[in-house]
C-alpha cells in the first residue's frame, strides 16, 4: 500500500508537470529576429518624372513582446528619377544611397482581444511603426541643365547626409513551429520617409523637402532565447 500511494503521488506530480508544460504551448516567442528583404522605391523631390528603383534592407529586431518590436534596419540601394530629354527642367538623377533606421513597432495583437474571435485574430498582425533614421546620399549620375529651356540650371550637392523620419504600416504573417512559437515571419509593408533636407535627389530647388516611399517584402527568422507572453499567440 505504501508503494502504491507513492506511485500515485509520483504519477500525479508527473501529470502536473506535463499539464504545466502543455499550458505553455503557444505562449512562447523568441526575443530577437534577424531579417532581410527587398524594397521598391519612389522619390518625391525636385525631378519632374517619378521612377521606381530597388534597394535591399537588413534588420535586427528586439521583441519586447510578440506584438511590440524595436527595429534597427540598414538599407542600401538606388534612388532615381527625372528625365533629361522630355522635361522642362531637364532634371535627372541617380542616388546610390545607404540608410540606417531605428523604429518602434506596435502590432494590433497587443491591444486586441483576439482569442477565439476570427476578425480580431485576422487583424492582430497588422502594425504601425515610426522612429528616426539617417540617410547617406551619393549622386553618381545627374543632369542639371535643361535641353528644352536653354540657360535653365539647377544647383545642388552630390554627397550629403540627412535625417529621415520613417512612417510605416504593414502586416506580419507569422509561421509557427511544432511548439506554436513564431519561427519566422513574412513582412509586407509600405513606408513613407520624410527627409529633413533637400539633397536626396542632388537638386536644391523650391521650398519643399525631399521624400521617398517604399513598398517592401521581407522575411525575419527567430533567434535567441525564448520567453513567455501573457496570452496565447496563435489561434
Amino acid at each position: 500500500m505504501k508503494y502504491f500511494i507513492k506511485a500515485i503521488f509520483s504519477l500525479l506530480f508527473v501529470c502536473l508537470l506535463a499539464g504545466t508544460a502543455k499550458a505553455q504551448i503557444g505562449y512562447n516567442y523568441a526575443q530577437y529576429d534577424l531579417g532581410l528583404g527587398l524594397d521598391i522605391n519612389k522619390v518625391y523631390g525636385d525631378a519632374q518624372t517619378i521612377k521606381s528603383s530597388k534597394s535591399a534592407h537588413f534588420n535586427f529586431n528586439v521583441n519586447a513582446g510578440p506584438y511590440i518590436n524595436y527595429i534597427i534596419e540598414v538599407q542600401t540601394g538606388v534612388l532615381q528619377g527625372g528625365d533629361s530629354l522630355t522635361t522642362t527642367t531637364g532634371r535627372q538623377f541617380k542616388n546610390n544611397f545607404n540608410a540606417v533606421m531605428f523604429r518602434a513597432q506596435l502590432q494590433m495583437g497587443e491591444i486586441l482581444d483576439y482569442a477565439d474571435k476570427p476578425i480580431p485574430n485576422a487583424f492582430k498582425n497588422l502594425y504601425i511603426s515610426s522612429g528616426v533614421g539617417f540617410v547617406v546620399n551619393h549622386i553618381t549620375n545627374i543632369n542639371r541643365e535643361s535641353i528644352l529651356t536653354p540657360g535653365f540650371y539647377t544647383p545642388g550637392e552630390l554627397n550629403s547626409n540627412e535625417i529621415v523620419i520613417p512612417a510605416r504600416i504593414g502586416y506580419e504573417f507569422k509561421v509557427y513551429n511544432s511548439y506554436d512559437e513564431p519561427a519566422f515571419k513574412i513582412d509586407l509593408g509600405y513606408q513613407y520617409n520624410f527627409v529633413l533636407g533637400d539633397s536626396l535627389d542632388g537638386f536644391t530647388a523650391g521650398t519643399q523637402k525631399d521624400h521617398y516611399s517604399q513598398y517592401s517584402i521581407g522575411i525575419k527568422f527567430a533567434v535567441g532565447s525564448k520567453t513567455s507572453y501573457r496570452k496565447q499567440i496563435p489561434y
